[in-house]
């Protein structure tokens, strides 16, 4: 009984775990999405050591390698840094820029 217990105590939260890691927006493996994660990491830590760029104004997002930045810059070398910051990241394939520059 007690064995019993323990085993479908550790099967829900294999579950809950499994479940915790779904993998989203057609990502096909938890691999990629690990990536991914590991890639939008990367380029806000750079962002943030930036004294040029405004990292709190920028939202990054990765998809198979790929970064979307978006957001608010104050002006186009603003805006500019923080592309080439995230093409220069390490694991990033692409860049997509749609950070805004404020008038």
């Amino acid at each position: 009984m007690k064995n019993t217990a323990v085993t479908l105590a550790l099967s829900g939260l294999l579950a809950f775990t499994a479940v915790g890691c779904a993998v989203t927006r057609d990502q096909s493996t938890v691999g990629e999405y690990v990536d991914d994660t590991t890639v939008t990491t990367r380029v806000k830590a750079k962002l943030a050591e930036n004294p040029t760029v405004s990292a709190m104004s920028i939202s990054v997002e990765t998809l198979k390698g790929t970064v979307q930045l978006s957001g608010f810059a104050k002006s186009a070398a603003e805006r500019n840094m923080a592309g080439d910051l995230a093409r220069n990241t390490s694991g990033v394939k692409a860049v997509k820029n749609d950070i805004v520059i404020r008038p």
